[in-house]
């Protein structure tokens, strides 16, 4: 299914994308700020993602009930997110209800209320959403780790900001820094599916087209200097432990992403990768392991993460280093590569069939790159990618003096699981 992607740029910053997909009667619609907690002031910990909920607490035209009920009677699941560096709202539809779709989050977007009492509430959700997050091992780990790896930045910081942060919410606060911020010039809306462009740009143009100074906040411009913790949280009371290996990865940005997603997949992507291989299936000494690659704009950070019982955490650190290890040494095989970009373009290309992830691909490209990527660009980006650039990753990050390590549990045997790290 080929892209038919159209754009449009206002005066005032707002971009508004389509990618039309002939066949289908479905519509998503997403709405994607430029600002995430990487840009939030010190002193406003936290409040993307309070405005990320409490948009959704009424507008002057609209109760939060009301709110409610017409994403029910939408039909789609309206889904809201808040990351380090954006902030969205998205919604799939069948592609009649588009209009009211975009009139019901340009509504919440641009005339929420913030009342004080509504305020106060979801205070309380986030401060339970934070609770929710220390009794899961494997996010409040996370969160540990990512803290002590961006010391002193940022990045480090929980999105959700502190209970404190989040209880000074008030009113006057919260209406200043969403309408600095919060505005067309840090805007791209995107829809894919049975769309027309011209019928998104004048829904665009009625709500977003006001002239306005550009948004206060931007990125963070200190490319962060990470640093190499070794963390072991203590928890008796857990039945696993869970940890974390990482190191420095390149960015969102860099050329070197293709090989460097295809060096991750190898090693923990999927069911034939080397880690699910060794630690899960010849082992068994863990039900969940694999990696991740969290690419931002300027750094990025790639990690193994695995479940498994206190007693066996040191034999599961040694098998991972040894993969590491072993692919700086000796690199990976070419059936390894082949294997890995079959499965990246298989994603690829299967992922042309859903309109969320269409809409999500158009506004990524707009905000990272400030261009669209066609698939037919990825796909030879990716198949170019050879043994030699995989290489070159792993001798560049999979080196002893660049691991950080973290884990929680009832971990015994702290000192030989420093010295495996080297």
């Amino acid at each position: 299914m080929k892209e038919n992607i159209r754009e449009t740029r206002f005066e005032n910053g707002l971009v508004v994308l389509t990618d039309a997909m002939s066949g289908v009667r479905s519509a998503t619609l997403g709405f994607f700020f430029r600002v995430g907690a990487r840009q939030e002031p010190e002193g406003l910990h936290g409040i993307s993602h309070f405005i990320e909920h409490t948009v959704f607490k009424g507008t002057a035209r609209r109760s939060a009930l009301d709110i409610a009920i017409e994403q029910d009677r939408l039909g789609g699941n309206l889904d809201a997110f808040t990351s380090h560096e954006e902030t969205g709202f998205a919604i799939k539809v069948i592609d009649d209800q588009l209009p009211k779709a975009f009139d019901l989050i340009a509504d919440m977007l641009t005339k929420a209320k913030f009342d004080e009492k509504d305020l106060a509430s979801e205070q309380k959700v986030i401060i339970e959403e934070m609770k929710m997050v220390e009794d899961s091992p494997e996010e409040y780990l996370g969160d540990l780790f990512n803290e002590a790896f961006f010391a002193g930045h940022p990045l480090g910081r929980n999105i959700a900001g502190t209970t404190e942060s989040v209880r000074s919410f008030n009113h006057e606060k919260t209406r200043m820094y969403h309408e600095q911020v919060f505005n067309a010039s840090k805007l791209v809306i995107a829809a894919a599916g049975n769309v027309e462009h011209e019928a998104l740009v004048e829904l665009a143009a009625r709500s977003f087209s006001t002239p306005q100074n550009p948004a206060t906040a931007g990125r963070d411009a200190r490319v962060p200097t990470v640093a190499t913790p070794f963390i072991i949280k203590q928890r008796k009371d857990l039945e696993q432990a869970h940890l974390i290996i990482a190191t420095p990865y390149p960015s969102a940005t860099d050329e070197r992403r293709y090989a460097a997603d295809v060096v991750s997949n190898i090693i923990g992507g999927g069911t034939s990768s080397r880690l699910w291989q060794k630690v899960r299936e010849e082992r068994g000494l863990a039900y969940s392991v694999g990696t991740s690659s969290a690419m931002y704009q300027d750094c990025g950070v790639f990690s193994v993460f695995a479940g498994t019982s206190p007693e066996q955490t040191g034999e599961v650190v040694g098998l991972v280093l040894d993969e590491l290890r072993d692919i700086a040494a000796n690199g990976i095989t070419l059936e390894e590569l082949e294997l890995a970009k079959q499965q990246a373009r298989a994603s690829l290309l299967l992922s042309l069939e859903d309109s969320a992830s269409r809409a999500a691909a158009l506004a990524q490209c707009e905000m990272v790159h400030g261009r669209q990527i066609s698939t037919e660009e990825t796909l030879e980006k990716l198949d170019a990618v050879s043994l030699e650039n995989c290489a070159n990753i792993a001798n560049e990050f999979f080196v002893s003096e660049k691991l950080a390590f973290a884990a929680i549990g009832d971990i015994q045997d702290e000192s030989a699981i420093r010295e495996q790290l080297g």
